[in-house]
């Protein structure tokens, strides 16, 4: 049962919205894109990132100005319809929806792609429909069960990352000591110039994708003129730290921008650092930070159907209504999973192809 006239309720506190940042922005495809962006930055991993973060604070920081004065759902369309036009919000809305309309199902597939590679004997259309019933389930159930779930699989996401930093540090120290743990060699990579250090800045960027998806949970989040604009720059300070950190202690062991397969290089180094359990491990938690992303993503892409369907831009009998109990806009969460069934027929680079800006990560890709 849905009701036009019910409002989503403000429950989320500005941590909580933070982690859901984190988890659409999925802080271990640093690891996921380390391959790709070493071989770019000709080794300059840290500094690519460094050079992206400083860019996104500045991008955040004017999300974080818009989400003051207009602290409504619906992200950059709510933005350009208040502030410039209705008919350019139209046209910025469509222009966004394709990304977070489709990405869910994207990062399902992918998700399901690794449990089908570790466990062949399962049909990958289990895992997939497993994802999606479990974060449509979570999602209409309300955002601060969503929140709960989301906060408990970050702590182990975040666990993961930390390990594999420690056990980047000790395996560094064993083989050179410790002043091999302070060395600017991660940041000048090996003859790295400004032009290959730019293009990694530029493929890093997409490290970001999500940071500013936050703004879709104004209107579920306590003192959103307060909140938001800080968990929208935290999100993008934290994972940029992050990023950067990952980003030298992963050059520090394996420095410079030669591997056997780049996509796969995190994977190796994994095993290197901690041997085949740790290798077992770094898979679940990325497997593990493709749910939490996806839980972030359709519930992100839900609330801006709705902002766009409370404004009569789609119909607003479905898409701007919630649910009288749950108070959760039912039928775009539900449209948004069932779209992910359509990955059923699909492989992931045909997935991708519905959506403007994918990430060139194996972690999504």
């Amino acid at each position: 049962m849905t009701d036009n006239n019910i409002k989503l309720e403000r429950t989320l506190s500005l941590k909580a919205v933070v982690l859901f940042g984190l988890a659409y922005m999925t802080p271990l495809i640093v690891l996921g894109t380390f391959g790709v962006i070493a071989s770019t930055s000709n080794g300059a991993v840290p500094t690519a990132y460094l050079i992206t973060t400083v860019a996104m604070l500045f991008t955040a920081y004017s999300y974080g100005i818009m989400a003051r004065t207009y602290p409504v759902a619906g992200s950059a369309y709510t933005y350009a319809r208040r502030a410039i036009d209705s008919r350019v919000g139209f046209m910025v809305g469509w222009s966004v929806l394709l990304d977070y309309f489709f990405l869910p199902m994207v990062i399902w597939l992918i998700g399901a792609a690794y449990l089908n590679a570790r466990f062949p004997e399962v049909p990958s259309w289990i895992f997939l429909l497993g994802f999606i019933g479990i974060t449509t389930f979570l999602n209409i159930y309300g955002i601060k069960l969503a929140s709960k779930v989301n906060s408990l699989l970050m702590v182990f996401q975040i666990l993961v990352i930390a390990f594999f930093v420690l056990l980047s540090i000790r395996h560094v120290f064993a083989t050179g000591g410790t002043d091999s743990l302070f060395s600017l060699g991660p940041f000048l990579g090996e003859d790295a110039g400004f032009t290959a250090i730019a293009a990694g800045a530029a493929v890093a960027a997409y490290s970001f994708l999500g940071f500013d998806a936050v703004t879709t949970l104004t209107e579920e989040t306590i003192d959103p003129k307060r909140n938001i604009p800080k968990a929208i720059m935290l999100t993008a300070l934290i994972g940029g730290g992050i990023y950067v950190l990952v980003g030298y202690t992963t050059q520090l062991v394996h420095p410079g921008n030669s591997f056997v397969n780049s996509d796969s290089a995190a994977f190796e180094i994994a095993t290197t650092i901690g041997a085949d359990l740790f290798g077992a491990i770094f898979l679940a938690g990325m497997v593990l930070a493709q749910f939490t992303s996806g839980l972030a993503a359709q519930a992100s892409a839900s609330r801006l159907l709705f902002a766009m369907g409370r404004d009569a831009v789609l119909p607003p009998k479905l898409f701007g209504a919630l649910h009288s109990r749950f108070h959760t806009p039912v039928f775009n969460i539900v449209l948004t999973g069932a779209i992910g069934i359509i990955a059923l027929f699909l492989d992931v680079l045909s997935a991708a192809s519905f959506i403007t800006s994918v990430p060139l990560s194996p972690l999504r890709w």
